[in-house]
């Protein structure tokens, strides 16, 4: 098995080995099509098709070999059955595995016709590949754009994909820019302000960073709900404050031990508290958000996420200046 199956689509891991069975067979029947029709030693179930060879059932090798031998297979099978679309990726499939304790899954086309089936062997004779593909692929998502898209790309084709998620990082840093300036005074009147800009900042971004990541695995297995988000919102809530306070405390101490100035900690060390808690809490908002609207959470969420936890930072930062000092 090559390392192009690391694409994600799970049509690329599948066995089209596979039995499928007519719903109006008896079990008699099913038994004599099996005998005469494989050699394939790694049946976990059978499944069976309607007469516009939909999928419509699945029965369990057990259950074929205990029933009576008169008995239809659409009477015995149950018909509520998970199915993989072809186009599925390996992780999401890999996910259902783990959580749901499947041994096998059936593939199906968009007409919902049986294609190839999916085994648990798959994923444990290739798992270490796909895992190192997988993680590979998630550092350059969270960032703009998939290590498939550029690699062994030419330059050109590499800077289409990567500019346009630039763009956001500029409008970003442009947009700071000109709400620093309007603090200009603030920052005239108390330089140590500019001092802890950068760490200030670098903070945000990797508290929205963390949050994110974290919130893309959730939603790789369950979809949101606006239980599930509530939920989370003060699950993350709570982290972001003790983040920011622990934080905080630490940069606050500094400044007094440095320069002396409680004014000037307790602006840096407040903000902290606030600008983490926003961070957070973007970093839970804008991968649920793009998932909500059938966008694709991983690609666009760390431009966004940083985009804004920046401008939020920002405007935290010097507001609490303004006021205090």
């Amino acid at each position: 098995m090559t390392s192009h199956y690391g694409e994600t689509k799970v049509s690329t891991l599948m066995r089209k080995d596979f039995l499928i069975l007519e719903r109006s067979w008896t079990i008699a029947q099913a038994l004599d099509y099996i005998r005469n029709n494989t050699n394939e030693p790694r049946i976990l179930y059978f499944y069976l098709r309607d007469e516009e060879q939909r999928l419509c059932g699945v029965v369990s090798t057990r259950l074929l070999l205990t029933a009576d031998l008169d008995v239809l297979l659409m009477d015995v099978a149950s018909h509520r059955v998970k199915s993989v679309p072809a186009n599925a990726e390996v992780m999401d499939v890999l996910t259902d595995f783990v959580i749901h304790k499947y041994l096998a899954l059936p593939v199906v086309d968009e007409e919902k016709r049986m294609i190839g089936i999916i085994d648990v062997s798959v994923f444990t004779e290739n798992i270490s590949d796909i895992l190192e593909r997988e993680k590979a692929d998630e550092v350059f998502e969270t960032i703009g754009f998939r290590l498939s898209q550029i690699k062994g790309a030419s330059p050109f084709k590499a800077f289409r994909y990567r500019f346009p998620w630039l763009i956001a990082s500029i409008a970003g840093g442009l947009s700071c820019a000109v709400m620093t300036a309007r603090y200009e005074i603030v920052l005239a009147q108390a330089l140590i302000l500019s001092f802890f800009l950068t760490l200030v900042l670098g903070l945000g971004e990797s508290v929205s960073m963390q949050s994110m990541t974290v919130t893309i695995q959730a939603l790789r297995s369950k979809p949101p709900s606006l239980k599930w988000f509530a939920k989370e919102l003060l699950r993350e809530l709570g982290t972001a404050i003790l983040l920011g306070l622990a934080c905080g405390l630490v940069v606050a101490s500094t400044v007094i031990l440095w320069k002396h100035d409680f004014a000037a900690a307790l602006v840096i060390g407040g903000s902290l508290v606030l600008s983490l808690s926003a961070a957070c809490l973007i970093g839970l908002s804008i991968p649920t958000l793009l998932h909500a609207l059938k966008l694709d959470p991983k690609i666009a969420s760390g431009p966004l996420a940083l985009t804004i936890s920046d401008l939020f930072t920002i405007a935290i930062y010097f507001s609490l200046a303004g006021a205090v000092l």
